[in-house]
């Protein structure tokens, strides 16, 4: 029989303002939970024209963007563009350096654009890997129905026998999306016991070992067992678990840029300033959607590779 993990710390991300004009709710990545290896920073965003993420780099860290409404455009130095719809979601590798923009889709309907995005960090020994992009599209995630009342999107991992694919981030990472469609709902999703896990509630609420976790809330386990458990505490739930095999080293960053010494953040702010190791291109590159992306320009990127809104 599974062990069941024990709740280390837990609090009500608060919305704060991000980037140019976005909304985010932050767990990790806050005084609360600084750091959660190998996770650096989760932001639950809300972004509408003209507000967006434009121009900014990375070093050092992967980044895992899941849109949960509107669509995000992402271009980069590298070449690499695309669109992100509903359901739709981009694994990104930093590494040694890349510098990107990301921002919502004009609808006409002036929707915003909502989402999460997780910061991973890299191991030290990946630190200066060649960027890499992975879109995961909403046709490609698997969803686990072990009831009626139960739907897992398994994003990265395994949940109630369903596999997703694989090979999806260089730092092992498992991320679920659970809908639960009714009040008191059971629930249970296992972890390897090297895994950092922690959940995050987007919609209603759940409740752990009798006590309630309502909206917006991050909870966070400790690595005493294998698997988490809990129900649903109110009509409709939706909330994401996380988990991450637990980095053994140090964190040192500033804003975008992670490294495991102050010496080497000096050096990687240098490169940038400087343009080399990674970042060639970076003092002359604009993206061609810093000024904004509307849906019909949307739509034309999507048919590329043959998708639709």
């Amino acid at each position: 029989m599974n062990q069941v993990r024990s709740v280390l710390k837990h609090f009500i991300a608060i919305e704060q303002s991000e980037g140019m004009g976005a909304r985010v709710r932050r767990s990790v990545g806050t005084h609360e939970m600084r750091k959660f290896l190998p996770f650096l920073m989760l932001d639950h965003f809300t972004v509408a024209p003209p507000a967006g993420f434009p121009d900014h780099p990375h070093h050092g860290q992967e980044t895992i963007t899941y849109i949960i409404e509107g669509a995000v455009a992402h271009e980069d130095i590298t070449g690499s563009r695309g669109v992100l719809r509903p359901g739709d979601l981009q694994f990104m590798t930093a590494g040694r350096g890349i510098v990107h923009s990301e921002i919502p889709v004009s609808f006409a309907d002036n929707r915003a654009s909502k989402g999460l995005q997780l910061w991973v960090d890299l191991p030290e020994k990946l630190k200066n890997t060649r960027p890499r992009y992975r879109d995961l599209r909403r046709e490609e995630i698997p969803t686990a129905k072990p009831n009626e009342n139960v739907s897992v999107k398994v994003i990265s991992g395994n949940s109630y026998g369903v596999e997703s694919l694989a090979d999806l981030a260089y730092t092992p990472i498992h991320f679920y999306y659970f809908t639960l469609n009714k009040n008191n709902v059971e629930f249970e999703q296992g972890f390897p016991k090297d895994f950092n896990v922690f959940l995050y509630v987007l919609k209603g609420s759940v409740s752990i070992n009798k006590q309630v976790y309502p909206q917006y809330s991050a909870v966070f386990f400790k690595a005493d067992g294998d698997s988490i458990r809990g129900v649903s505490s109110s009509e409709n739930t939706e909330f994401a678990v996380i988990g991450g095999r637990i980095l053994d080293q140090e964190v040192v960053h500033y804003g975008p840029f992670v490294e495991t010494s102050k010496s080497k953040l000096i050096q990687v702010i240098k490169n940038y300033q400087e343009g080399k190791n990674g970042f060639e291109r970076a003092q002359y590159w604009t993206s061609s959607i810093s000024n904004g992306i509307d849906e019909s320009r949307a739509k034309k990127i999507l048919q590329q590779s043959n998708l639709t809104f």
